[in-house]
């Protein structure tokens, strides 16, 4: 259906003459007239009567007009989606249940009135390129690993620490305890499927294990946190390790959210020290996008950062 013929149609509805609707518009009464009449053929029906006083909507015509300025309204939003400065300020997230959708859950529960496009890429190459065009406006990542520092014109700030947990099975020879050291897990299998060589990921996992000699596995494909959830629940010499905003708890007390049933799994904080994996936000520095400084003032909270015993790489500036 062409838009500029229902565009005219609700203009002339609204105005009642096809005269002024056509001043309106900026065209001939003529335009007008031959817009109306190429709707009325794609419709086959009458949509307007013409009477002394100007143009009256038919029964047709009056059935149609809501449906014709709701079409008007998708139109506009779908033409602002992806106007630069016009459409929803677009967000780039490495995972649905990770802490950075949680930090944008928190944006959008704060200012409600801001419009939001959350978008989840592949790797952190792909993000900056997409900051670096316009096609996002800011992306969480941690920083760039070591020998691959971010391109000027991208500017990046720390915005959470996520400690890390271990979660196991009931299985497990940790199960049983409230909390483990970092020492503690030398020696035992933490599986890690889906780490991407050389990702950002992998360079903090690198350094983890460099530090504290643990033993992470990458093998096998990843099928997802539900697959990773059913092989560590079930198989007593793995464990995993999951960030402390995945599977929130329930607002009910019961379970986390996504905790898959009869499971068993334990959740247990990881301390002496605490890994932390630092969430930066990355943006443009020209980016033009007015909503762009309130999601930084928002995520401005600097409480937590390189608290006392806590771990982080050393190529992770401080905040």
């Amino acid at each position: 259906m062409d838009l500029d013929t229902v565009r005219t149609f609700v203009a002339v509805a609204e105005a009642g003459q096809f005269q002024e609707a056509a001043a309106g518009l900026a065209v001939t009464q003529q335009a007008v007239s031959k817009r109306v009449a190429a709707l009325e053929r794609d419709l086959g029906v009458r949509l307007f009567t013409r009477t002394p006083r100007g143009a009256e909507l038919t029964i047709d015509g009056q059935a149609f007009l809501p449906h014709a300025r709701e079409l008007l309204r998708v139109a506009e939003r779908a033409a602002s989606s992806v106007r630069t400065g016009r459409r929803p300020l677009r967000v780039d997230i490495l995972a649905s249940r990770g802490a950075a959708s949680g930090l944008m859950r928190g944006f959008h529960r704060a200012r409600p009135e801001i419009e939001l496009d959350v978008v989840m890429l592949s790797d952190i190459d792909r993000a900056v390129a997409a900051v670096r065009s316009g096609e996002i406006d800011a992306s969480f990542r941690a920083v760039a690993a070591p020998g691959r520092p971010l391109p000027e014109d991208i500017a990046s700030v720390r915005v959470h620490d996520e400690p890390l947990e271990l979660l196991t099975g009931p299985g497990h020879a940790l199960a049983d305890m409230t909390s483990v050291t970092v020492h503690q897990l030398v020696g035992h299998r933490i599986w890690m499927p889906g780490i991407v060589p050389g990702s950002e990921w992998a360079a903090y996992y690198d350094a983890l294990v460099a530090e504290f000699g643990l033993t992470i596995e990458t093998t096998g494909p990843n099928f997802g946190s539900d697959a990773l959830l059913d092989t560590v629940a079930g198989t007593p010499a793995l464990a995993t390790f999951i960030g402390a905003g995945m599977l929130p708890q329930s607002p009910t007390g019961g379970d986390p959210i996504g905790w898959p049933a009869g499971h068993g799994l334990r959740r247990l904080p990881v301390t002496d020290p605490t890994p932390v994996y630092p969430h930066s936000l990355l943006w443009h520095r020209d980016n033009p996008h007015p909503a762009l400084d309130t999601l930084r003032a928002h995520l401005d909270t600097p409480a937590g950062h390189d608290a006392a015993g806590t771990w982080r790489p050393d190529w992770v500036l401080p905040r």
